[in-house]
């Protein structure tokens, strides 16, 4: 916001009025000011590009909205929402995603936050040839090998695990299931915290488990739960 345009909104929250273009007369107003950024407005005040007194009459209450890829586990809803806005607007029938493809989305770094998933699943809506969208149905940019290829992974954990099962019985291997079990656990445990930033109160609702759950199983399995909230 240009210094002069700042000055004249001071005013305005300031005063509560303010003069129409070429008026001599001031209208006062009565409205609540919602502002959002996604600039550094601290660094700016201290750069002296944005009013320090602006700033605070602005900063009253401030709602920090993080980026997609920092609150994954909404893409399959805000998706779901979004195919069934577009199929209304395109009168067609709602689009709805694999289970591969809700893995890969999931993982996808979406640096156009939720405008790039919207026009996705517009494109989506139009581009893909059936009800369910697969793996080879989302636009190329998005579908890089590698990101198909840890999708696909994921998808074949079962099999993997009967394989892994059957050569422990083969070498003699007993009590598989409480190893398994164990190291099942120390894994989800670590991606969840992983995925959450450490907060276990999230952590413990994606892993399906109660706060004192997790943390009695992080105590067991002596897993480093730092930094936590």
């Amino acid at each position: 916001m240009p210094a002069e345009a700042q000055t004249r909104l001071l005013r305005v929250l300031s005063d509560g009025e303010f003069y129409r273009v070429g008026g001599h007369t001031s209208i006062k107003v009565d409205v609540r000011i919602i502002a959002a950024t996604h600039q550094h407005l601290e660094q700016l005040v201290e750069n002296n590009r944005f009013r320090e007194d602006l700033f605070h009459r602005l900063n009253v209450i401030r709602i920090h909205l993080p980026r997609l890829s920092e609150r994954r586990e909404d893409i399959p809803r805000l998706m779901k929402h979004f195919f069934t806005r577009a199929a209304l607007e395109l009168n067609v029938e709602s689009k709805v995603l694999s289970d591969e493809a809700t893995a890969l989305c999931c993982d996808l770094p979406w640096p156009g936050n939720v405008r790039q998933l919207e026009n996705t699943c517009r494109w989506l809506t139009v581009m893909a040839a059936g009800r369910e969208v697969l793996l080879t149905d989302l636009p190329p940019e998005l579908r890089s090998d590698e990101l198909v290829g840890v999708a696909a992974e994921a998808e074949n954990w079962q099999a993997q695990l009967r394989a892994w099962g059957e050569s422990q019985l083969r070498a003699g291997g007993t009590g598989i299931m409480v190893t398994a079990l164990e190291d099942m656990e120390r894994v989800m445990i670590d991606t969840a915290l992983s995925h959450t930033g450490g907060r276990k109160r999230h952590a413990a609702q994606l892993l399906g488990w109660g706060r004192n759950t997790l943390t009695r199983k992080l105590q067991d399995y002596g897993i480093d739960d730092s930094p936590s909230v």
